[in-house]
């Protein structure tokens, strides 16, 4: 069986064809796709997905279509997070694409998109042990807790790597009244988990610890098989931000390249949260994946295949 898993997100929007196994029901990755519409600009000051924003993610979807046909998909999921979920033009949106696209869009609440994260990102060799997962989306945070029995702790919150730029970090380089006021928000939004979870071992999804691997190791061109199971330590994001603080967006887009195309303005925000979270947990070191929701949804897919058999 060969599925295709699309996930429309705040910042990027990404294609995931994979084939699963009649029995076993291996996901085995045939093509990832990532492109970055950023449909969540503005949102929170409007409310809606900008005009022009929802052209670029039409493109996207429409170059996705033509994809997918060329392979014998059996099955397209389409799944729509924060942006989608709190966009007052949603409906439109999603209209259009059933009709355009003949594709039917999955809304998912916060507690499933996290659900999906785990699931998606999580090796089944290491579900015995307490997993932590922690998904920085363009608009909101999932945290989630869980081993092969059960999710212990899940919340989304939120705000993202989109949101705490626009809310704090709006100069570029950004000012330092800004970058005190996000840590404070940070540290009283995030102040729950900290009595709450206690990972054997912590998984970092989605594009904030994929670019900065990438960043610290000098990668050029993303690739999913050399950042997958790579590690982010405390002292090395730490040290990054302090980097990234005094840069504009401009030039760490030239100083860093390709890798950062799309994402120059929001890698410090997405950065400043994921390290907020390791310091309130005391975790010296997170397991990057680029693996997520599109991988979680056709898992819960499957799942439910399974039930009806």
């Amino acid at each position: 069986m060969i599925i295709a898993s699309v996930d429309i997100g705040t910042n990027t929007v990404l294609l995931l064809i994979a084939e699963v196994g009649e029995t076993s029901f291996e996901i085995t990755p045939l093509l990832n796709e990532y492109k970055m519409p950023r449909i969540g600009i503005g949102l929170k000051l409007s409310g809606r997905i900008a005009v022009e924003r929802i052209e670029k993610l039409f493109t996207v979807l429409s170059e996705y279509k033509s994809i997918i046909s060329k392979y014998n998909v059996d099955n397209v999921l389409v799944t729509a997070t924060n942006a989608l979920r709190i966009a007052a033009n949603a409906p439109e949106i999603v209209e259009r694409i059933k009709k355009q696209l003949s594709w039917n869009v999955n809304i998912i609440s916060g507690k499933t998109e996290a659900e999906f994260a785990f699931l998606g990102a999580v090796p089944v060799s290491t579900k015995n042990k307490n997993i932590l997962v922690i998904d920085i989306g363009g608009g909101s945070t999932e945290l989630i807790l869980g081993n092969e029995n059960s999710i212990e702790y899940r919340k989304s919150f939120p705000i993202g790597s989109v949101s705490v730029t626009e809310n704090y970090l709006k100069n570029s380089p950004p000012l330092d009244m800004g970058l005190r006021e996000l840590k404070i928000h940070l540290e009283t939004i995030f102040t729950e988990i900290k009595n709450k979870v206690a990972p054997d071992l912590t998984y970092s999804i989605a594009g904030t610890p994929t670019t900065l691997f990438c960043m610290m190791n000098e990668i050029k061109s993303f690739d999913d098989s050399i950042v997958e199971g790579g590690i982010l330590k405390h002292g090395d994001i730490a040290k990054l931000i302090q980097e990234l603080q005094k840069l504009s967006s401009e030039e760490i887009r030239n100083h860093y390249g390709k890798i950062m195309r799309g994402r120059e303005d929001i890698i410090l925000g997405g950065s400043i949260i994921l390290l907020n979270i390791m310091e309130l947990l005391h975790l010296s070191n997170v397991i990057v994946s680029s693996r997520g929701v599109r991988y979680g949804a056709i898992v819960s897919f499957l799942n439910g295949m399974q039930n009806k058999g």
